[in-house]
């Protein structure tokens, strides 16, 4: 793929979270938005119309023949990403699907098998893997400036006035805190620490049977992480790595952060590292780049990394019994 050719995208699944990503795309100059998809064609329309998308689609199959597209964005429901992932890959279309990459590590493996059985590109969009404040705050901390890390504090949360009949609470879709907002505090312990030795987590539950607010602890062999989610109640919406030489503060919204404060030596100092647009054009830009080099995945957030996160996603599901109809078949 040339650097001065276009990469031409399409987008699956219409809803808030495509709109915010369409606009990023815009900013991204080597991006072209060129089909969109949605159930419902009028949809469809009215979303290509407002961002001068030239092809809209009343349904996913007929994006997935459409030939011009490079890449496609999945931005459905949980439920639905291994389905039209593998979908997009067997038609060679590149895929960047959003988190979670699927309701459960089995799904996640079909996915990824599938990247490489077609030869074609698959990411996770963890767009805060490539958050510059992130990235530098990353590096800071595996080159020891903050000593050896032994705790990460870290939330997302906010209070939702109506949760009923809402895709929060709706259990066929993977409702519930821990796969929607809980998979970010748990990526930042992942990225911090690894993979931890135990889980605890309780939670409280909706109607339904999705989780409204879950507590997490990760246990390590020399260090511990302490997490939240909840749509039960705002928090800070800051994340803390503490070690034995100092400890960092990604600010609020940390996992989407604009700067960091880093605390040693009795010496606090924040870096202000301003993103383009909300930060989406990151993991974007790293679409593009991987798919000049023809790889099938990035080397900043793996395959190996999401099939990892998922399976700590996993436990804490089984920690709190919460189990989706999927899964019952």
């Amino acid at each position: 793929m040339k650097d001065s050719v276009k990469i031409k995208w399409g987008i699956i699944g219409l809803g808030n979270i495509a709109h915010q990503f369409a606009k990023e795309l815009l900013l991204v100059d080597e991006a072209q938005i060129v089909s969109v998809a949605s159930r419902n064609l009028d949809n469809a329309k009215e979303f290509a119309e407002k961002y001068n998308c030239i092809k809209a689609y009343g349904n996913y199959d007929e994006l997935f023949e459409d030939k011009e597209i490079d890449i496609v964005y999945i931005a459905t429901p949980h439920d639905s990403h291994a389905e039209l992932t593998i979908k997009a890959l067997q038609h060679n279309i590149a895929v960047l699907c959003e988190k979670p990459i699927a309701i459960n590590y089995i799904d996640a493996v079909k996915m990824i098998d599938a990247s490489k059985m077609h030869n074609t590109f698959f990411m996770e969009a963890f767009w805060t893997r490539f958050n510059p404040s992130f990235k530098e705050v990353y590096y800071k901390i595996k080159n020891g400036e903050i000593g050896e890390v032994k705790y990460v504090a870290a939330e997302f949360a906010f209070h939702v006035d109506k949760l009923e009949g809402t895709r929060m609470t709706d259990m066929k879709l993977g409702g519930g805190t821990i796969l929607d907002i809980g998979i970010y505090p748990l990526f930042l312990a992942y990225m911090m620490l690894g993979i931890p030795s135990e889980i605890i987590a309780k939670a409280i539950f909706h109607e339904t049977g999705a989780d409204m607010q879950t507590s997490m602890i990760l246990q390590y062999e020399n260090a511990q992480a302490v997490l939240h989610s909840s749509f039960m109640s705002p928090s800070n919406m800051e994340a803390t790595i503490s070690g034995t030489k100092g400890r960092i503060t990604l600010n609020p919204l940390w996992f989407m952060s604009q700067s960091y404060t880093v605390l040693k030596d009795n010496h606090k100092i924040t870096h202000n590292l301003p993103t383009k647009g909300m930060g989406y054009t990151y993991e974007i830009e790293e679409c593009h780049k991987c798919l000049k080099e023809n790889a099938l995945e990035s080397k900043l957030w793996s395959h190996q990394n999401s099939l990892e996160l998922i399976k700590i996603l996993d436990e804490v599901r089984n920690q709190i019994g919460l189990v989706y109809p999927s899964e019952k078949l």
